[in-house]
């Protein structure tokens, strides 16, 4: 049996047991004796101050760089995200041998088997493709107001996905990582480069009428971040919560305690000088109170001239488009107050029936697409005009994305198609983004990236590049590891730079 003496010695060299109490932190002493019973009190403290060393250091790291690594092309994001995995061959990617071989089986893969199943035989777009803008680049009917801006637009036609399935492939999507737990872009860029307002949020994610994406919040979040570079999510129909004084509390009141508040805040910064993280959390709350003030005026729409509501749709007689059309002229909105990322999306996450709440159409792909395509078309397109209209697109990167592509077969016994994380599209427009250009390629029928194949890694390489950040050297230490937003991979697509 182990026997621990009720008096323990702890020496600076020297053993020994001393009667009187001494300093534990004074080392000429000759002996440090500790009962046990104060052994372990005074371990529970100790412990507490390591985790608070602990939590202010984190806090220390987290300071962010603030300035870029070189000029920078683009101050700040608009990010569109279709979830549901739009397909790439019935919107941006036109594929004359689908329209050909409709009805004949995908050569070399007759007996395919994809996510939900065998794969039936091609099936050419239900919509005719029309030549767009001076580049005549051809374009989905279903999209004659986003057509009107194929020249400033720069293609992706040879997307991959490292999933197939929704959850993952739009996490993967939005922070380079299939598994939950990783930041998004945005609050990489949050953490990099810092706010360019001081009442608003540097980061914020507009979600749909219909609901969350696929996998929520994992969508827009902080990772392993600190938690203030997460996104703060809102829309049009659900505004920032929380910021309205409670009814019981008068506005005399409310100016009272905030002004004991500061009495008390200041009092103990002056009692503790050199204390950085703490001014830095007491100016966090700050801008929460100025926020109070700010943000009900930003997403007060009423202030915006009838003329902008007509060109966005906001009062559509379908709830959805109009809905998603005061959802983009809040983005508009939060981009001119300084707002440095914004992510707005088009639908929601899977419902019980395929294609419903987003872009999964599995079955019905015609009918789906009739319902989402007039959505997302023409609320987009006034954003797009609108913002270059004011001049915004100096500054402003435009981004569009989905998880990943569609099948270019019909699933077995359906008029719909399946996933295809092999191929997809997403494109660029805006701030140092070259426009009228198409950049990669899928083979003939979409099934396929074959040329200057490009992954998500080298699409947010070119996003930081284009705001001044080397994506090799933006790192965050995290579990022994300098974290990237791109991980050990990436390539900047130097074709679509201006």
């Amino acid at each position: 049996m182990l026997v621990i003496d009720e008096t323990i010695s702890v020496g600076c060299g020297v053993s020994g047991v001393v009667s009187q109490p001494r300093n534990p932190y004074d080392c000429e002493m000759s002996a440090l004796d500790l009962s046990r019973r104060s052994f372990l009190g005074d371990m529970t403290t100790g412990l507490t101050g390591v985790a608070l060393s602990r939590l202010l250091t984190n806090e220390v790291q987290a300071a962010p760089l603030r300035s870029p690594h070189f000029a920078p092309k683009a101050k700040q994001v608009l990010q569109i995200f279709c979830p549901g995995a739009a397909s790439h061959m019935d919107l941006w990617d036109h594929k004359p041998m689908l329209e050909k071989y409709d009805g004949t089986p995908l050569p070399g893969a007759e007996q395919e088997v994809t996510f939900q199943g065998k794969n039936g035989t091609l099936m050419r777009s239900p919509w005719p493709f029309l030549p767009a803008g001076s580049s005549g680049k051809m374009i989905s009917s279903m999209l004659p107001h986003m057509s009107r801006h194929v020249d400033d637009m720069a293609f992706i036609h040879s997307m991959v996905s490292r999933s197939n399935t929704h959850g993952p492939g739009c996490i993967g999507m939005n922070t380079c990582f299939t598994r939950e737990g990783f930041p998004s872009a945005g609050a990489w860029v949050n953490y990099a480069l810092g706010s360019l307002n001081d009442n608003l949020p540097t980061y914020v994610a507009i979600q749909d009428l219909r609901g969350e994406p696929p996998n929520g919040k994992a969508n827009w979040s902080n990772g392993f971040l600190p938690a203030e570079y997460q996104a703060v999510s809102m829309s049009a129909q659900q505004p920032l919560r929380n910021l309205a004084r409670p009814t019981g509390i008068s506005e005399t009141e409310d100016s009272a305690t905030q002004d004991f508040l500061k009495t008390l805040n200041a009092g103990f910064a002056e009692s503790h000088p050199g204390q950085d993280e703490l001014s830095a959390r007491l100016a966090s709350y700050a801008l929460a109170a100025r926020m109070q003030m700010k943000a009900p005026e930003v997403s007060d729409l009423s202030r915006e001239p009838q003329h902008i509501h007509a060109l966005y749709g906001t009062q559509d007689a379908n709830a959805l488009k109009a809905g998603y059309a005061r959802n983009c002229l809040l983005a508009r909105r939060f981009l001119e107050q300084g707002v440095r990322y914004v992510s707005l999306y088009c639908a929601s996450r899977a419902s019980a029936v395929d294609g419903l709440l987003n872009w999964d159409a599995h079955k019905t792909l015609k009918a789906d697409y009739e319902r989402h395509c007039p959505i997302f078309d023409q609320p987009t397109a006034a954003l797009l005009s609108d913002l270059k209209q004011r001049g915004m697109l100096d500054n402003v990167l435009v981004l569009w994305c989905s998880e990943f592509g569609r099948m270019p077969t019909r699933q077995e016994g359906t008029s719909g198609r399946d996933h295809n994380p092999d191929a997809f599209t997403t494109w660029m427009m805006g701030a140092g983004v070259k426009g009228g250009i198409s950049h990669g390629a899928t083979d003939d029928f979409g099934r396929r990236s074959v040329q200057d194949v490009a992954t998500v890694y080298d699409f947010y390489a070119t996003v930081l590049q284009l705001l001044g950040l080397n994506h090799e050297r933006l790192t965050y230490y995290h579990n022994g590891a300098n974290r990237r937003l791109t991980d050990v991979h990436g390539h900047v697509l130097k074709a679509l730079l201006a």
